[in-house]
């Protein structure tokens, strides 16, 4: 059985199915919005980082989130374009390897950063005269930069487990690589990667969004009794509660739906929702943040006109 087992080359991508046919026009929408997605975030970013008033917490996580944003994109979108304009179907297995590693890692830091920055806002409803000694700069970079190498070892480990499995077929079902598409390629027990991966679907799918709910809960309660704190939070919690409604939308689709029972689901939605966890936040969490923030709007409109002042 060892000797019939082998790690192809190559693994072909049979996702792109119905894709193929009108190849080029989705080229250019994986074009466009790559280059959307790059555009929003930098401008996000960049007005982050030239505003010394802007450098409060709240906004340094927006623009870590922006980061990690392009990263997770980033991962896919380049050698998607490649794919669809070359009409190849083909990764190496090695850029396969490479792609679960950076999409797995965006996914797991997403979450927990936006788990941080729940917490962030309850620091700042219940606490405000404390909030500046509470949460410093300081103590948001060490929250940013635990949450990076949170997410870093525990899929490292993933990524390491997942590699060392010898493979007996080079098909997978997306139109990019993921861990559990390569995992269901090995003919050997893997028992202990699916216990792991468990692990980590608990981690990103339960605790995570269980910290969120809680302090979500909580300041639902606070503004219940004081209008002045409901007008504060509606301000400053509303673009992250539909940030954290989209990406955790995207994740139940990925465990639930394509994991379990992947050809069920409509070749067309199947696509979408593959791709919804990797462009749509990235594309939308610029626009929620800068439009919806005052801060960053004005900041980013004076940029635009004016120049830095």
């Amino acid at each position: 059985m060892q000797n019939s087992t082998y790690s192809p080359p190559s693994v072909l991508i049979l996702g792109f199915g119905e894709i193929t046919d009108i190849n080029y026009l989705y080229s250019v929408i994986t074009l466009v919005g790559f280059m959307v997605i790059v555009l929003s975030n930098c401008t996000v970013i960049i007005t982050i980082l030239l505003y010394k008033s802007l450098h409060e917490p709240m906004y340094i996580f927006i623009s870590a989130l922006c980061v990690n944003g392009l990263y997770g994109s980033s991962a896919v979108l380049p050698s998607l374009f490649i794919n669809l304009i070359c009409k190849t179907q083909n990764i190496s297995y090695t850029a396969c390897i490479i792609q679960v590693f950076c999409t797995h890692t965006y996914v797991l830091c997403e979450i927990t950063m936006l788990a941080v920055m729940a917490y962030d806002r309850y620091v700042c409803i219940f606490n405000p005269l404390r909030y500046v000694s509470i949460m410093a700069l300081t103590t948001a970079f060490k929250l940013i930069f635990a949450a990076s190498i949170f997410s870093l070892i525990l899929i490292t480990i993933h990524v390491a487990l997942t590699s060392r499995l010898p493979l007996c077929d080079n098909v997978i079902l997306k139109i990019y690589c993921d861990n559990w598409s390569v995992v269901r390629l090995s003919c050997i027990d893997t028992t202990v990667n699916n216990i792991f991966g468990l692990f980590i679907i608990v981690t990103s799918m339960v605790v995570m969004p269980l910290l969120i709910a809680l302090s979500y809960i909580e300041i639902l309660k606070e503004c219940a009794k004081s209008k002045e704190v409901r007008d504060k939070a509606m301000q400053t919690c509303a673009p992250q509660v539909i940030s954290i409604l989209i990406f955790i939308t995207g994740c139940v689709f990925e465990v639930l739906l394509y994991r379990f029972v992947p050809t069920r689901v409509p070749y067309g939605l199947r696509v979408f929702m593959s791709v919804e966890l990797i462009v749509v936040p990235p594309l939308v969490n610029p626009l929620l943040y800068g439009l919806k923030l005052k801060a960053i709007k004005v900041k980013i409109v004076q940029t635009l006109l004016h120049g830095q002042s």
